[in-house]
């Protein structure tokens, strides 16, 4: 018999303990889903008419996926053999995790940031080690470098960092790489790339061939649209990713999210695609601007989010605040103790939500 009598098996006890990662809910009385950072577009121009000539479903898609590899390579200048893929760009940074590090190991990651990373290391035994942010909710490189122990085998850096927005400086990353021994695995994880407009921060496509030891991540699922598909990438020397690959489900990236991406990549859809990424800053600055404007210290936004913190400067209380929006009708996402993260959706939300926090605020 189970020690745990709702738990029919015996199942570790740290699995048990640790919360699972929760999606952002849909709303229940009309108004805008803000909570999970989806793209409010459609697909790009071709992506609809590519999975309509997909209908091979009963078969497998080629593992391999040579042509989508060397397309992704590219922009990095180097061979698709420097490619992984997988269902997502948290799929491998689970992969990784898992690889890098096992029980009595440790990996890094500054806090808050994405909330998937205190479990990745879950399967493997590893040990998470949250740092605290700096000022200004950014990453504190220097606290982080000086976490590093005998243990420490793999650093995740979320730039520009979610849920909070800044996005890691060139300098500052190359100072702390310094720091960094050679055998650690670094990972630049990118998925809001596309959203920068920072020309000081670092891009995965300059430091990589720098780096040995550093991955960089990418995805599909926020600039592209393609969330529903679960497609991501990872650059890096090919001895890591084969160690991601061996580690990896079988099979789990679909040949229509193979499809749909490729549809992304192509030219006419490029001009498409940059047009809609200006759209959507456009609307993020508005809204940082707007809520300054209430009297808010919101940090620097460079993802497709906005972050309001929680305490000085910001908001008495984050779950309250997301309360006030789902009795809105409108739904974002709270860190209990944090602050609160609004996704940047439709034009009509943008009203909505400072009307929101205006009268929260009042």
């Amino acid at each position: 018999m189970s020690e745990n009598a709702a738990v029919p098996v015996r199942l570790r006890a740290e699995v048990l303990a640790a919360p699972a990662y929760r999606q952002g809910a849909a709303p229940t009385k009309p108004g805008f889903k803000l909570s999970s950072n989806e793209n409010p577009f459609a697909p790009l121009p071709g992506v609809l008419d590519a999975l309509r000539r997909r209908l091979d479903v009963n078969r497998y898609a080629g593992a391999a996926m040579p042509e989508l590899r060397a397309e992704l390579a590219a922009p990095f200048g180097v061979g698709p053999e420097r490619v992984h893929l997988g269902a997502g760009s948290v799929t491998i940074l689970y992969q990784l995790v898992h690889a890098a590090a096992g029980a009595g190991d440790e990996y890094l990651f500054a806090w808050p940031s994405f909330e998937a990373y205190p479990s990745l290391g879950l399967a493997s035994g590893a040990t998470p080690v949250p740092v605290p942010l700096a000022a200004g909710a950014r990453h504190d490189l220097d606290a982080m470098a000086g976490a590093i122990t005998e243990r420490t085998r793999a650093i995740l850096l979320c730039t520009p960092n979610n849920p909070t927005g800044p996005a890691i400086a060139r300098a500052d990353f190359d100072r702390f790489m310094a720091r960094v021994p050679a055998t650690v695995l670094v990972v630049l994880d990118e998925a809001y790339r596309e959203f920068v407009t920072d020309p000081a921060a670092v891009r995965g496509e300059d430091v990589l061939a720098a780096h040995p030891n550093l991955v960089a991540l990418r995805t599909f699922s926020k600039a592209y649209g393609l969330a529903g598909l679960r497609i991501g990438y990872g650059v890096g020397e090919p001895a890591i990713l084969a160690a991601a690959q061996s580690i990896a489900i079988p099979l789990s990236v679909t040949g229509i999210a193979e499809a749909a991406a490729r549809a992304s990549l192509e030219p006419a859809a490029r001009g498409e695609l940059e047009a809609r990424v200006a759209v959507i800053v456009e609307r993020r600055d508005a809204l940082v601007a707007g809520l300054r404007e209430l009297g808010l210290a919101i940090p620097e936004a460079q993802g497709n989010f906005v972050w309001i913190p929680e305490g000085e400067g910001g908001v008495a209380d984050a779950q309250a605040l997301a309360a006030a929006f789902a009795g809105a009708g409108t739904l974002v996402r709270p860190f209990a103790g944090h602050g609160v993260r609004i996704s940047v959706g439709e034009a009509e939300s943008l009203p909505e939500v400072l009307d929101i926090v205006r009268r929260f605020l009042g």
